[in-house]
């Protein structure tokens, strides 16, 4: 099933929104804090003091009810950044990034292990969660050339989504290395992301 057929599988239900958003925060919160092999129904249904039985009616599977999970949520940090300068998306990248990193990596982290480690999550993630923030970074990207602040030519370009999708979980990871830097994603904007474009700080 596709995202979208699970998330309208969900609407056709007598569940109400409140309760589905209730079922939603349950699964992403369980994957906050084990990862995606933590969700189970019965985890789920638990938590929530729902019929297990009605989550296994509305969304048939747990990848199907994950999937729904995440396409409300998105884990969103890029979308909907536009401040009009490359410059200054840039920046608004490292501060959202900064502000949402110690609940919103965990929920990261355990969808990047999710992504290698179950095939049969594999297409539904990269639609719901990394596709999304790639195609923001890149849009990014293409108004900045547009405006003609980057050149096109810049081989730069194609590395940037990579690298910073890549930062957010890495930070985590090797945070002993951060650990002198408050705003590990700011210095890494800076010092790494604008030299590459060749973008000329004020």
């Amino acid at each position: 099933m596709t995202t979208q057929a699970a998330t309208a599988a969900a609407r056709r239900s007598k569940i109400t929104p409140e309760r589905e958003t209730e079922l939603y925060e349950a699964v992403l919160d369980l994957l906050r804090e084990g990862g995606y092999d933590a969700v189970t129904m019965e985890g789920v249904a638990a938590r929530t003091k729902c019929g297990k039985a009605t989550l296994y009616r509305q969304w048939k599977t747990k990848p199907q009810l994950v999937t729904a999970a995440l396409a409300r949520s998105r884990c969103s940090f890029f979308t909907g950044i536009d401040t009009g300068s490359l410059l200054g998306d840039l920046r608004e990248v490292a501060r959202v990034t900064s502000g949402r990193r110690e609940r919103d990596a965990e929920l990261m982290e355990a969808v990047n292990q999710a992504y290698v480690r179950h095939p049969d999550l594999r297409q539904a993630l990269f639609e719901t969660v990394i596709q999304p923030e790639v195609a923001a970074i890149d849009a990014m990207l293409a108004r900045g050339v547009e405006r003609g602040e980057i050149a096109p030519d810049n081989p730069a370009i194609g590395f940037i989504a990579p690298c910073l999708m890549g930062m957010l979980r890495v930070e985590r990871l090797l945070e002993e290395r951060f650990a002198d830097l408050p705003d590990a994603m700011a210095v890494f904007v800076e010092s790494v992301v604008l030299p590459a474009l060749r973008l000329d700080p004020p």
